[in-house]
């Protein structure tokens, strides 16, 4: 049988840090169980952290490290713009939680994009259509980016204003009608929703705005270091959100949801991990304590019985907490939301921070571009 090691013991052995031992798992190079004794921590597996410990100690060549330098939780782009930091989310200083308790996502983009004043998201013009959903955000924003000006050597000025007529053709596309009010409150006016459920979507995009180097930003500064145009960026970012491993896990979600409304959360829980596939909605290697979006979010909403129950067991049976997928998945189905809302909610908010972050990689003037390590045949 495997021998399995605590926290503190694979650390040891390892010699990493927490958050590095977290990007093993994600990657599926450690296996991780929950501890029988306490299903709040978790267990690894020793055979899986015998084998690291060393290929570590061999060493590494240059390329291994450079290759390395792109996976995921080893970022190497310098950037002021957001951190996780002791497990909690930091924009620009400030902590994401405590400024979501107030602010609005105008409001927020002021802060991660340095403005004196709040962002203003331009409304549509007169007589255009406000709802279409995901195929209609594709379509105009590829419009926007197919007429934009290109991005290399302007301004952040110039670049911040295009980037707020980029977030409100989202905005349009998604189901906030015309009008001057923040655009929580108009995607509220769209969907139907009470002053209350205002305040729940307005507190999402706050929590939703930037999470450092996650792939869909990675995405976008890739786009923006070729001098794209700022809504080519964001597209670009939006498509990367699209996959079921990264905003695509709303859906996921959902479905967990409604299977555990047929089949039962104990039996959903069980089905879903003798699949052996990650578990949706639960868990975040930046987070081993819980993630405090998700914590957040659901403070402030009351999350159905179903979900509930899937809470509970998936809690029993991994030791893992909800994150912020499994309270996207909560709010839409307290509100009534559509039941893409997860990811219109996502990349509405997030589109704030890729903006942030293509203005931060235009005017470092720097490049992205790695070598790729061939393994194929040779002439």
């Amino acid at each position: 049988m495997s021998e399995w090691l605590s926290r503190e013991e694979a650390l040891e052995r390892l010699k990493v840090r927490a958050q590095t031992l977290y990007a093993y798992v994600s990657r599926g190079r450690i296996g991780m169980r929950p501890d029988g004794a306490d299903p709040r921590r978790s267990q690894y597996r020793a055979d899986d952290i015998a084998a690291l410990a060393t290929r570590r100690a061999r060493g590494r060549s240059p390329s291994a490290i450079a290759e390395s330098a792109i996976a995921w939780g080893e970022p190497s782009i310098a950037t002021s713009i957001s951190t996780v930091l002791h497990g909690r989310l930091i924009y620009r200083g400030r902590d994401a939680v405590a400024l979501s308790g107030h602010a609005t996502l105008e409001e927020t983009a002021a802060v991660l994009w340095e403005l004196s004043e709040p962002a203003v998201f331009a409304s549509p013009p007169p007589g255009a259509p406000h709802r279409g959903g995901r195929a209609a955000a594709f379509a105009r924003l590829a419009l926007a980016a197919a007429e934009g000006r290109p991005s290399l050597g302007r301004g952040a000025t110039s670049l911040h204003a295009d980037a707020a007529q980029a977030v409100g053709v989202l905005a349009s596309a998604f189901g906030a009608p015309a009008g001057p009010d923040p655009v929580h409150r108009r995607l509220a006016q769209g969907w139907s929703v009470d002053a209350g459920g205002a305040e729940a979507i307005r507190r999402t995009l706050v929590l939703l705005a930037d999470h450092e180097l996650n792939a869909s930003t990675f995405a976008a500064r890739v786009a923006a270091s070729t001098g794209a145009p700022l809504a080519a960026c964001l597209l670009a970012g939006f498509a990367t959100l699209s996959g079921p491993r990264h905003g695509g896990a709303g859906e996921a979600v959902m479905q967990l949801a409604e299977d555990g409304a047929r089949h039962g959360a104990d039996a959903t829980i069980r089905r879903w991990l003798s699949h052996d596939r990650p578990l949706p909605g639960f868990g975040h290697p930046l987070y081993p304590d819980g993630d405090p979006r998700a914590a957040a979010l659901l403070a402030t909403i009351d999350a159905d019985e179903t979900l509930q129950q899937l809470k509970t067991a998936a809690i029993a049976a991994t030791g893992a907490h909800p994150n912020v997928d499994f309270a996207l998945a909560a709010l839409t189905r307290s509100l009534g939301l559509p039941r893409d809302a997860p990811f219109r909610l996502f990349a509405l908010g997030r589109s704030v921070g890729w903006a942030a972050h293509t203005v931060e990689q235009v005017t470092s003037g720097g490049a992205i571009r790695p070598r790729g390590r061939y393994e194929g045949l040779l002439p």
